[in-house]
């Protein structure tokens, strides 16, 4: 499925959030519908079936975390992705929103900029069907037989150097932010430094023995075949 045909609902009771969270959504080519309380979000949830929601917890009338509950209970949205955006950043209310049926969880304040990673991240992690063989220019990288070759000629990577490789190469030119690959390849659940990423790009530029893979300094890396 295409990010242009993905429907997003945002949930929040700040106007401003609410404008700003929808205009970078749009921009990037989701379809993008808004609820100013949960009663709100529930009732445009069951109308336009979204897949992913992003949920403030603390609304009126009904929290995120009760409409987070109430969905996921109807079988309609089993398979519907949370992320909940909240001021709240204890670890209390951390671990019950994922307990109850969230996929993911940010803090605020936060950029447009990083949200739509994190958006784009959680989409590419969910949707298997993402997961399409990468052909740019003499390099092909198959998620499924976890097979890089260069002019037909295979490259033996490591799991993570693949999936870290696959990442960057399934949207060359962009800037993947350090903490995004940190999540996306290892997981929350992992503690790994950003030594870590450094030494597996390094070996990834080894093997593939290609200059395709940029740093930006401060940011993260970008793919990009010379």
């Amino acid at each position: 499925m295409e990010s242009k045909q993905r429907k997003i609902l945002i949930a929040d009771d700040e106007p401003d959030i609410l404008e700003i969270i929808s205009y970078n959504l749009i921009n990037e080519g989701y379809q993008v519908f808004t609820a100013k309380n949960g009663i709100e979000a529930i009732e445009k949830a069951k109308e336009v079936h979204p897949d992913l929601i992003i949920l403030d917890i603390m609304m009126p009338y009904k929290s995120g975390v009760d409409v987070c509950r109430i969905l996921r209970a109807q079988t309609a949205f089993e398979n519907t992705l949370i992320i909940f955006l909240t001021a709240l950043n204890d670890d209390t209310t951390q671990i019950t929103s994922l307990e109850i049926g969230a996929d993911d969880y940010i803090t605020k304040p936060i950029s447009p900029k990083v949200l739509i990673s994190r958006v784009n991240a959680i989409f590419r992690r969910v949707y298997k069907e993402d997961g399409k063989v990468i052909q740019i220019g003499n390099v092909t990288i198959d998620p499924e037989k976890y097979m890089v070759s260069i002019n037909g000629g295979p490259v033996v990577l490591a799991k993570k150097e693949f999936e870290l490789l696959y990442m960057l190469a399934s949207s060359p030119g962009r800037v993947f932010l350090r903490n995004e690959i940190l999540n996306q390849v290892w997981g929350s659940d992992v503690i790994v430094g950003d030594r870590t990423i450094d030494v597996h790009i390094r070996k990834i530029r080894q093997k593939l023995g290609l200059d395709c893979i940029t740093t930006v300094k401060g940011v993260g890396y970008k793919f990009q075949l010379q």
